[in-house]
């Protein structure tokens, strides 16, 4: 279930009264006022709104790469809101899947190396990293390209490669900003078809920023934020 507002502390991400203020010289920017919001876990929600509506600092804070000027986070029993920088970036290891719209690959490591990435700093072997992605690769239908670089890719098999790598370690759940912004309407499709396969298969959790309608019409909900208000 997705609702804008929470009821109790057994949803798998909960925000209360999210606020997110910058400020530029004298000037007070209120990115987001106010944010409730409760997603469960195998949820697909869409976020929509025009530029600079909030969208992305509202992933950044769920996944925690910022945290909120007034208000509280809360990820599978984690107030993510009142964790040390330090805590929060090994918080971050362990949660969450980040999917980016320009893949966010390192040009001169092969797909199979920038899968690999995330599984370095965890207790596992050599052998259990390489099983991992091997299974990731599966998931994703590169089994075949394994040895092959970004330049050696198309657009959309360099997503679909970004995606194994936000899912090889197993995270609670997944942050999409723009995943289909860079590519064509099929190579678009196929990526969201993998999406909804993640969700529907493996019960995964994905948030997803989005300015394509055909892509929001995937997701089980679709929310919108307006001048930093979200609303359905």
């Amino acid at each position: 279930m997705v609702q804008l507002g929470t009821n109790g502390n057994s949803h798998l991400i909960a925000a209360r009264d999210v606020a997110k203020t910058y400020r530029r010289g004298s000037e007070e920017l209120h990115v987001l006022q106010g944010v409730n919001l409760a997603v469960d876990k195998g949820e697909f929600v869409a976020f929509m709104g025009p530029s600079g509506s909030g969208k992305t600092t509202l992933l950044n804070l769920l996944g925690g790469l910022d945290v909120p000027s007034a208000g509280s986070i809360t990820v599978a029993g984690d107030e993510i809101s009142r964790l040390s920088r330090a805590r929060l970036t090994a918080w971050r290891a362990r949660h969450v899947g980040f999917v980016f719209q320009m893949y966010n690959l390192i040009p001169v490591l092969s797909a199979f190396r920038n899968i690999e990435l995330p599984l370095l700093l965890s207790p596992l072997s050599a052998a259990e990293r390489r099983q991992h992605v091997q299974t990731v690769l599966k998931v994703v239908g590169l089994e075949g390209r394994a040895d092959h670089k970004p330049r050696e890719l198309s657009g959309g098999q360099q997503q679909r490669v970004a995606i194994a790598r936000a899912i090889v370690a197993d995270p609670t759940f997944l942050l999409c900003d723009e995943p289909t912004g860079d590519l064509d309407r099929r190579s678009a499709d196929e990526i969201l078809d993998l999406l909804e396969r993640l969700v529907r298969e493996l019960g995964k959790t994905i948030l997803m920023v989005t300015h394509d309608p055909r892509a929001a019409e995937r997701a089980h909900a679709t929310l919108h934020l307006d001048k930093g208000v979200l609303t359905n």
